[in-house]
């Protein structure tokens, strides 16, 4: 029951085309290269401060022991100056490596930031022109994932990623150059730890990757059982379905449980593990440095420094696998972006303009399928003269709305053509031609908003005075008028605190606004009672008044007097007549209108 809404964020998966897909990515941000670099170079001061200090502390640690060293022999005591010397130089180097680190990541939030920006723009851009066929065939909640999860992973990975790369493997190298300055033996056992270590995380970061895939992908599933059970929840208890339910969401929530513990669990061992690694070879440095300062070849600061160094020296390691998980993830999202980015855009080679456009229209021998070796418009041809008021009617499946969509070019057709004033429709500059329709849909979208927004929604410059005389046309004033802030009303986001009905006004007076030149009305009175119907029957008389109108209806009683009924079954027009002569045939036209008036014996 549960349905994937997308991919799960977080999820770290391995890009197809990793070299391909990373150049596309530094294309992207190249951008923005001279803050990378700067990003860079102040990363680099941070750690290369932050890894000066110990040394230097060390220094006051050795003034300090020599002082008490000297003033035991009676030969001195602590040079107090010069240790505040050293401190205050520590002071700077600390607040010199944070003031670093403050602007490298404030530089690298500005580039994530403005680099997902950017993206989002050209998803949002290429959204509006991908072809219908596309959103026919893909999974919504991966549409959405795209714009939400993977620019989100790509955006935080990013900012987290690029300098922590730089500063971990600067602070790596400068650790062991700082080490070999205080004593190269001490340098080389602890970097024999390196290969260890390494060899450690890599084998819990294969471990708890998949497990914290799948936590990814249980967490998706959870939270598509909690959608369907608020979204769903009155169906639910319709059904009395409320065990099961439960059922599915406590499955999916165990599996989630499962995999949550098995990925923090493997993933929580990593810093106990390295703890250890690191407190054997801090034993190790303290016995061989107390032997060493024993024999005079290092000073007592210099093992305070550099046990420093030596527990730091494994911190790296660990936060590379995290960074080449990160960078894996990142590279995988931007994939999936840059794939979507790719798809075939639809073709726009018109050149016509639509200024004088009547509204005559010819379909000639049209030929389509939704799949090319699935053709269900075989033969299809009529002829439509401007102002003309066209009914189509036939049964579920004969390929009316499918006719509707090709004359506004949603598809492109597989055979024959489509003329609008005696021009091919490819011919016209496609955003001047989708401006000739306006359609008016069994389906009534509206959005979260005021009722004025959303009738302005049919055209975005209209006036207020424009807007309400549109409603006024569409019968839908009256109500808007008794509704607590009349225009000002808000549609909640579900739209449920308005009627169908008047849901059904409000997109009829949408229609109106757009004044388009053509008219299409695909069932729009099917989901409403006989009186609303009535309402709505009126206002798209006054709508289709002067305008080529195609309405497309089930109840035919709707279509008494359309100029031109076109009856289709089967992908083809089987008969052609007004509502009378078709009746008079007695043929299939008949057979449908008197079985929707049979009476039950």
């Amino acid at each position: 029951m549960a349905r994937k809404i997308g991919r799960a964020p977080g999820a770290t998966e391995k890009a197809k085309d990793f070299k391909g897909t990373l150049k596309k990515f530094l294309k992207v941000i190249s951008e923005y290269k001279i803050l990378i670099i700067l990003a860079f170079i102040f990363a680099v001061g941070s750690t290369i401060f932050a890894i000066v200090s110990p040394k230097i502390l060390g220094n006051a640690t050795t003034e300090i022991y020599n002082g008490i060293i000297a003033k035991i022999n009676g030969t001195g005591g602590i040079d107090f100056g010069a240790i505040k010397t050293i401190l205050i130089c520590l002071a700077i180097l600390y607040i010199v490596s944070a003031l670093f680190n403050y602007i490298q990541n404030l530089i690298m939030t500005h580039v994530s930031q403005r680099a997902s920006y950017k993206l989002r723009c050209q998803i949002s851009h290429k959204l509006n022109k991908l072809p219908m066929s596309y959103y026919d065939k893909q999974n919504t909640g991966d549409i959405m994932s795209v714009i939400t999860n993977d620019i989100d992973t790509l955006q935080m990975n990013l900012n987290q990623s690029a300098t922590q790369l730089v500063t971990s493997i600067v602070t790596l190298i400068g650790i062991f150059v700082m080490m070999c300055t205080i004593n190269v033996t001490l340098a080389i056992i602890t970097a024999l730890v390196l290969p260890f270590a390494s060899l450690i995380v890599m084998f819990i970061v294969k471990k708890s990757q998949k497990h914290f895939y799948n936590q990814q992908n249980y967490l998706g599933s959870v939270d598509g059982e909690v959608e369907e059970m608020i979204s769903g929840h009155t169906v639910i208890k319709a059904f009395n379905a409320e065990e099961k339910s439960m059922q599915n969401f406590d499955r999916d929530n165990e599996k989630l449980c499962e995999a949550g513990f098995k990925a923090q669990f493997l993933s929580g061992l990593m810093h106990p593990i390295m703890n250890f690694v690191s407190n054997l070879n801090y034993t190790i440095i303290a016995i061989l440095g107390a032997i060493f300062a024993i024999s005079g070849k290092i000073t007592i600061g210099n093992i305070q420094s550099f046990i420093q160094y030596s527990r730091n020296f494994t911190n790296p390691i660990a936060q590379l696998a995290q960074i080449s998980s990160l960078i894996q993830s990142m590279i995988a999202a931007s994939e999936r972006v840059f794939n979507f980015l790719n798809l075939d855009e639809y073709v726009d080679d018109g050149t016509k303009t639509c200024e004088k456009v009547k509204g005559n229209i010819e379909f000639k021998h049209v030929k389509f399928g939704y799949d090319a070796n699935k053709i269900i418009i075989k033969d299809f041809n009529a002829s439509v003269k401007s102002g003309q008021k066209i009914a189509i009617v036939g049964p579920t499946g004969a390929g009316k709305t499918t006719m509707v969509k090709l004359l506004m070019r949603f598809y492109e057709l597989n055979g024959g053509e489509i003329l609008l004033d005696g021009i091919n429709i490819k011919d016209y500059k496609r955003k001047e031609y989708e401006s000739v329709f306006a359609m008016v849909l069994q389906d009534t979208w509206l959005f979260n908003g005021t009722i004025l927004d959303n009738l302005r929604y049919g055209n975005l410059n209209a006036s207020d005075k424009e807007v309400i005389d549109a409603a006024k046309t569409a019968s839908a004033d009256f109500f808007i008028r008794t509704l607590p802030d009349g225009y000002n009303s808000i549609i909640n986001e579900e739209t449920n605190n308005i009627s169908g009905g008047q849901k059904q006004l409000l997109t009829i007076a949408r229609a109106i606004l757009a004044n388009p030149k053509v008219l299409i009305l695909d069932e729009a009175t099917s989901n409403v009672d006989t009186r609303t119907e009535e309402l709505i029957q009126k206002a798209m008389d006054k709508v289709m008044e002067g305008r080529t109108s195609f309405i497309i209806a089930h109840r035919l009683s709707t279509i008494k007097n359309a100029d031109l009924i076109l009856v289709m079954n089967e992908g083809d027009i089987v008969e052609v007549g007004r509502h009378e002569e078709l009746l008079s045939k007695n043929g299939f036209y008949a057979k449908i209108y008197n079985s929707q008036f049979e009476k039950v014996s």
